[in-house]
């Protein structure tokens, strides 16, 4: 029946395997199988067909969920393609379960970065539509200025990515270091922006996200707490995980076209 029917990247979202973002990418390149054949963007399955990634089957053994915090060093990289890249995170966490992490900080950067299996709730955390906070102290290479403080909290196009960032909080802690705080996640997007102010980054930490707080040592890692897990779920009960496009213009609302719908039309002389 069409209703059993799945799309192929949400399958191997729920059943915990990758983020539907990572299922895409293994599809595009042609690591996913279904009963043996190379499906295509959007292909669904029905509950008895066998999926395979890189020839080994994916199955739903309908386990608990995990949900880990850990406290990334400098120098991994945020990625499950442990094939490509030796300092990945997924390597260097080692957990004996298959997980993956939810978004990503740069190679750079340190500081808490959340990874599970569950990959239904990766987009209700990360899409910025959602407004859900993530906080960062930074430290840059020159005193920070007032302006500087209210520039960055403006908002501030990226010529290379064509967006500005939107509105976001920013307190300044010492000479050289400020904290911000993001409902966005765009490439490099704290780096971007002081660099655009002509500031340049010395070390970049993430200390939240939402309502979990970075508090382990560099390198290690913590199952979320019973609390923190209620509360994260209270904070995306209500968020999309799909793209919430912005509001389209309703037909016949502008003034203009009111009041021209509203005037009486002249009667028509009888002849």
């Amino acid at each position: 029946m069409s209703e059993e029917l799945k799309r192929i990247n949400k399958y191997l979202s729920e059943v915990g395997y990758c983020s539907r973002r990572e299922a895409d990418k293994l599809i595009d390149a042609g690591r996913v199988t279904i009963n043996g054949s190379v499906p295509e963007m959007g292909t669904k399955i029905a509950p008895n067909d066998v999926v395979c990634v890189d020839g080994k089957e994916v199955k739903n053994t309908k386990e608990k969920f995990v949900y880990l915090a850990f406290n990334k060093p400098v120098g991994i990289v945020c990625t499950t393609d442990t094939r490509v890249e030796k300092d990945n995170i997924i390597d260097f966490i080692n957990y004996p379960k298959r997980i993956f992490p939810i978004g990503r900080l740069d190679k750079p950067s340190e500081g808490l970065i959340l990874l599970t299996d569950d990959g239904d709730i990766v987009n209700k955390i990360l899409r910025a539509s959602n407004n859900h906070e993530k906080e960062y102290i930074v430290t840059v290479d020159k005193p920070i200025s007032q302006t500087f403080i209210e520039r960055m909290a403006g908002g501030i196009y990226l010529e290379d990515l064509k967006k500005t960032t939107n509105k976001c909080k920013v307190k300044k802690l010492n000479t050289f270091e400020f904290k911000i705080i993001l409902t966005q996640g765009l490439n490099r997007q704290i780096r971007r922006m002081c660099a655009y102010l002509n500031y340049e980054v010395q070390t970049l930490k993430r200390v939240r996200i939402m309502n979990i707080k970075l508090d382990t040592p560099v390198g290690e890692y913590r199952e979320l707490t019973k609390e923190e897990f209620t509360e994260l779920k209270k904070l995306i009960s209500t968020s999309t995980k799909v793209f919430k496009p912005k509001t389209e213009r309703r037909p016949n609302t502008s003034p203009e076209k009111s009041q021209t719908s509203n005037r009486k039309q002249p009667k028509r002389r009888k002849r």
